[in-house]
């Protein structure tokens, strides 16, 4: 049996994308931009990183004739984007319509109020971590909107699933309580 090889960085969508270093690497974790080497924008790439020969080089002209070459295509690339921080880099490439995408430490997606604006990011309040920050759903549908709310505590439900789900009367869900089966964080219900 053959073993599938780690793909490692590389883009999992059929186009040759890599992780690449960006100015500061060297003491930023997030110093790097990941970059999709798609052929439509094949001849826009040589012309940003200053590669105008391989347009028509027949070593690199076509995608049959990079794939053996990608290694080595990536790390010329690299060479480009490690003079740049990763946000020129980006709006560079956005220009041209070359897919890329920053890698963003937390405090930057923090900072950034258009993913609050389309609900990608949301803030929470919850009863004992206070407010937080966690990510809102993916899916967006204009006719049926959805609410991010924060987990339970601990046995918060466990009256209302007993009764509403179970059909325990006040004196069973007492009972169940007292018999230490629900385990001791669950306790604090049974008065209410």
């Amino acid at each position: 049996g053959d073993t599938v090889p780690r793909a490692g960085n590389a883009s999992g969508g059929g186009q040759p994308g890599w992780i690449l270093k960006c100015k500061g690497w060297e003491t930023d974790p997030n110093a790097y931009i990941y970059f999709i080497a798609q052929a439509p924008v094949w001849k826009s790439i040589c012309k940003v990183i200053g590669k105008e020969e391989w347009i028509t080089d027949p070593d690199y002209a076509t995608p049959v004739a990079r794939l053996p070459r990608l290694m080595s295509i990536f790390a010329t690339i690299e060479e480009w984007t490690k003079t740049l921080t990763k946000f020129e880099v980006m709006e560079i490439l956005n220009k041209h319509d070359i897919p890329c995408g920053p890698i963003l430490s937390m405090k930057e997606i923090a900072e950034d109020k258009s993913l609050y604006a389309t609900g990608t990011l949301v803030e929470v309040e919850h009863p004992t971590r206070g407010s937080y920050l966690t990510v809102g759903n993916p899916i967006k549908l204009s006719d049926s909107p959805t609410e991010v709310t924060r987990s339970p505590l601990l046995g918060e439900h466990t009256d209302e699933i007993l009764r509403d789900v179970l059909g325990f009367d006040q004196q069973s869900i007492i009972q169940a309580h007292e018999s230490g089966a629900l385990g001791p964080a669950q306790t604090r219900i049974a008065a209410d």
